[in-house]
């Protein structure tokens, strides 16, 4: 982990850990890994399962969350444990995150949540589709079947099955149960990406979510052939709302933004390092 901050025996970095219903935040000395602070912070909505903020019901296996309770656990649980550890701010020199995969967030092209834009507000589909969200089994069985008659050869890497809380069939149902919303986004985001986004001003696709639950493989994404045959408007799926610069596990994903360092107060332009994924 690296940054043009000084680097000494005192040097820690910051961990963020997004589970399914809080986050937490530990703060680690670099020179010998000891944990020196911790902070748990809940997510206020939770998971949405029966209804929406605004009291809309949802049907049966439908799972959401609200995008605002991410950028909470970043202004509660990491200065927690900044000041649990009693570590100087100046002394953080980098910061990484991991996140629960799939976690699929419809945004806008400066990365506003839909669920965000008040005409969406009370939309279902324009809510964080969170990983354990099972709606869209339907088009999770399509894909299945499609890709076995076609002979694609990357669902054999996959077990030879696409699960309903993957980006494809969660995009898919996106697509054929709110069209309108569908027009709107221009880009779904995977919930680890979106949180680097939010902090540095950078927007790139993680190689670990794209290459597993996103499908993508040998540097590509099922074709726009096959993605028409399973609806002809999601041929242009992924060169329209998926498709983006990958980034490698390791890498130095951006660096932290003013608005950030005010959210977390930690030094601005510190770095923030490729997120690891929990992948379930």
């Amino acid at each position: 982990m690296t940054s043009t901050s000084r680097h000494s025996l005192d040097a820690v970095v910051i961990g963020v850990d997004y589970g399914t219903l809080s986050g937490r935040a530990v703060v680690v000395r670099v020179s010998d890994g000891q944990e020196l602070g911790s902070a748990v912070h809940d997510y206020p909505h939770a998971v949405l399962d029966s209804t929406l903020p605004s009291g809309e019901p949802l049907p049966p296996e439908w799972a959401l969350q609200v995008p605002a309770d991410y950028i909470a656990v970043l202004q509660v649980a990491v200065p927690q444990a900044l000041r649990s550890s009693g570590v100087d701010p100046s002394d953080v020199i980098g910061i990484g995150t991991d996140f629960t995969a799939c976690t699929m967030v419809a945004t806008l092209a400066d990365g506003t949540p839909l669920c965000e834009v008040p005409e969406f507000s009370t939309s279902p589909h324009a809510f964080v589709k969170l990983w354990r969200h099972h709606a869209a089994q339907p088009q999770a069985d399509r894909i299945n079947v499609l890709a076995r008659e076609r002979g694609e050869m990357w669902l054999a890497r996959y077990g030879g099955l696409i699960s309903s809380e993957w980006e494809f069939a969660k995009g898919l149902q996106l697509l054929e149960e709110a069209p309108q919303l569908y027009a709107a986004m221009d880009h779904f985001v995977e919930a680890a990406d979106w949180i680097v986004w939010q902090l540095t001003g950078t927007y790139v696709r993680n190689a670990c979510t794209a290459g597993y639950k996103g499908m993508y493989q040998d540097g590509a994404y099922p074709d726009a052939t096959f993605l028409s045959a399973l609806n002809p408007d999601f041929a242009s799926f992924v060169s329209d709302k998926l498709e983006h610069t990958i980034g490698q596990l390791g890498d130095r994903a951006g660096s932290l933004s003013a608005r950030a360092a005010a959210w977390t107060g930690l030094p601005e332009g510190i770095a923030w390092l490729w997120e690891t994924l929990m992948l379930t």
